[in-house]
């Protein structure tokens, strides 16, 4: 669907395209199932406090997973579910989506045994499934940013949208729900969506040597209008989590960045620079809203080691002529 609000001309153009494709324009009639199969498990299990719980991201992740397998094997009794029954269905998959779907199913048949649907849970002997070593999204370096800033200038959404998520350390999702309304005595605080942990950053102070804090987010806020939230559409609407994600990856492959390099490779630099600059993992964590120290060291594993040898002054002074441009 359109990025724009649901009473926009656009959006009910599309809706009302959709809705004329889907057989007479008529909803899909209630899902139900047999007592004890395993669509009536999966259809009690996403009414289940449990489920409800998970972070809003994870559960529209899960919520198109779970639906699959309702699909695929909903008519079959839930006590019936053998090990053998997930392993198969896991086979078709490559290992990351694998794992991920294993996830999901130990989540579902955990809850099962632990509601009383279910003897014992079949998923529990499901093993995880060897995947390559990587360290997932590429972090940008200075380079990388003095890249971007040189091609989108201040008056841009785009360069907002960076110089927002360069500041907070928010990710893209989180970026779009930032406003005014959430600062105080200069400090910005939010919850992150994808972990519900607190997060917190100075937005209008300097803050401490560490966080290399500069005049470039002022700069673009101080040339473009004042909304409820930071980050709006050109017809200033808040930015949906998905579309900004691939807006602002557009943004990048304009300026010239990587393929590899996207919105989240902003936060891991960032927490690189804060270890190079000599950050303890309490603040890291403090800022990039992380809640073990181990999170905070793999998102700054990319610290520049010379710097750190360097020592923090020595970083600091290195870091003020690429914060000119």
């Amino acid at each position: 669907m359109p990025d724009t609000p649901k009473n926009d001309p656009v959006f009910l153009k599309k809706y009302a395209e959709l809705l004329a494709a889907h057989d007479g324009s008529k909803p899909h009639p209630a899902v139900r199932h047999r007592t004890g199969t395993l669509g009536a498990g999966i259809r009690a299990y996403l009414a289940s406090d449990v489920f409800m719980s998970l972070a809003p991201t994870t559960r529209a992740l899960w919520r198109r997973a779970l639906e699959d397998i309702e699909a695929r094997y909903g008519a079959a009794l839930f006590d019936d579910l053998q090990t053998r029954h997930i392993r198969k269905d896991l086979s078709r998959l490559n290992a990351h989506p694998a794992n991920t779907r294993r996830k999901i199913w130990r989540g579902l048949c955990r809850w099962a045994e632990d509601a009383g649907l279910i003897e014992e849970d079949p998923a529990r002997a499901v093993r995880r499934r060897a995947t390559p070593k990587t360290d997932g999204r590429v972090a940008w370096t200075r380079d990388d940013v003095a890249k971007f800033r040189a091609h989108w200038p201040h008056d841009t959404h785009q360069r907002l949208a960076f110089e927002l998520m360069h500041r907070t350390c928010a990710a893209i999702g989180d970026a779009g729900r930032l406003g005014p309304g959430m600062i105080k005595d200069g400090w910005l605080t939010y919850r992150r969506q994808k972990s519900g942990s607190e997060a917190t950053c100075p937005f209008n102070v300097p803050g401490p040597a560490w966080f290399e804090a500069d005049d470039h987010l002022r700069r673009c806020l101080d040339q473009h209008p004042r909304h409820m939230t930071f980050l709006v559409t050109g017809r200033g609407a808040p930015r949906s989590p998905k579309a900004a994600a691939q807006w602002f990856s557009r943004a990048c492959t304009a300026a010239g960045l990587d393929a590899d390099k996207t919105a989240h490779g902003i936060r891991k630099h960032r927490a690189a620079v804060f270890k190079e600059n000599g950050a303890t993992d309490a603040q890291r964590m403090a800022i990039l809203g992380h809640e073990t120290a181990s999170e905070a060291a793999r998102y700054s594993k990319s610290a520049d080691l010379r710097r750190i040898i360097s020592g923090t002054e020595s970083s600091h002074s290195d870091s003020q002529s690429s914060q000119k441009s």
